[in-house]
C-alpha cells in the first residue's frame, strides 16, 4: 500500500485522519450532487423499455406455426444459396 497517495488525496480534500469529520454546514463543503445528462436519461428509458418488452415475437410465432401447420417444406438449395449469399454481403 502506497501511504503517499493517501498523504496526496488527503491534502487535496485538505483533511487528515485527526481531524474527524466535518458536517455538511462547514465552510467550503457543500451537499454531494448528481445530475445525469438527457443522454443517460434516454439510455434509461430504452433500456427499461427493452426489459419490458418480451423475448417471444409472438406474430412471427403464429406465422411460422401456421406454416409449419399447413406442410411447410423448405427448398435446401434455396436456403444454402441465401445462406452463403448473406454469408458474402456480410464480409
Amino acid at each position: 500500500m502506497r501511504i503517499e497517495a493517501y498523504n496526496q488525496v488527503a491534502q487535496l480534500y485538505k483533511t487528515n485522519r485527526t481531524s474527524g469529520a466535518k458536517t455538511a454546514g462547514s465552510a467550503g463543503i457543500g451537499r454531494d450532487e448528481v445530475q445525469i445528462s438527457s443522454f443517460g436519461r434516454d439510455y434509461q428509458v430504452a433500456k427499461k423499455a427493452v426489459a419490458e418488452a418480451s423475448d417471444i415475437r409472438e406474430d412471427k410465432v403464429a406465422e411460422m406455426k401456421k406454416k409449419l401447420d399447413n406442410d411447410y417444406q423448405v427448398d435446401t438449395g434455396d436456403f444454402a444459396s441465401l445462406l452463403l449469399e448473406k454469408y458474402h454481403t456480410a464480409l
